[in-house]
């Protein structure tokens, strides 16, 4: 019998699952394998899904690490983290708590969008990603992470990532940086553990970077 869920797939849950991910990549391609001796284990990085995750990413575009941090602190601290409370926010509100006007929009988008993110857990996850990015900022690459990290699905990339695509050329010994098109028919080979190919090719790349000789 069939199993009402199989359009999901795998669900990322603990280490063993990404390690039998990197196990599956190491088996197909020795390149994998190399990688893998370089990085040592890779990371669960799962996180919470709900509002507040996509919020949280909303918050994080296109500012350091540390502003967003700050940012999240003041709206944790305001309790405003939650549909109803940004729609019952005031515009000063949010500003006071490091918002810009674009973002202060895109937050109100995402807490009227109406959104039942418990139902995405059940959703393929390409249905998951079609429905989020009709939300205004929320692009093709945060419902890929989105899906990734907070669903924990074991088959979805980012091609779109710039770390992915560098360190892609690195590992492949590529001419030149994929293209995101180009990476994401690279990534069909890597099916069904194509989120632990992404975890195995960030790793990479950090320590790809910092061997002298890469840039």
């Amino acid at each position: 019998m069939t199993d009402p869920k199989d359009h999901i797939g795998r669900i990322i849950k603990t280490d063993a699952c990404v390690k039998e991910g990197a196990v599956f990549l190491s088996s197909l391609d020795p390149r994998f394998n190399d990688a893998l001796k370089l990085t040592g284990p890779l990371p669960l990085r799962l996180r919470k899904d709900g509002f507040a995750a996509l919020l949280d990413a909303i918050v994080s575009q296109q500012v350091s690490v540390a502003a967003a941090d700050a940012i999240w602190g003041r709206l944790k601290t305001a309790g405003l983290t939650g549909p109803r409370k940004i729609k019952a926010a005031s515009d000063e509100d949010l500003r006071a708590c490091g918002l810009s006007r674009q973002k202060i929009r895109y937050a109100r988008e995402l807490a009227a969008s109406g959104i039942r993110f418990s139902d995405l857990r059940e959703r393929a996850t390409d249905d998951v990603i079609d429905q989020l990015i009709v939300v205004p900022g929320i692009g093709r690459w945060t419902a890929e992470i989105y899906a990734m990290f907070s669903l924990g699905r074991a088959d979805v990339f980012a091609p779109g990532d710039l770390a992915l695509q560098e360190g892609a050329r690195i590992l492949f010994d590529l001419d030149a940086r994929p293209t995101e098109k180009e990476l994401r028919v690279m990534s069909e080979d890597w099916a069904p553990w194509r989120s632990v190919a992404a975890r195995l090719l960030w790793a990479y790349y950090h320590v790809a970077k910092d061997r002298e000789g890469i840039r």
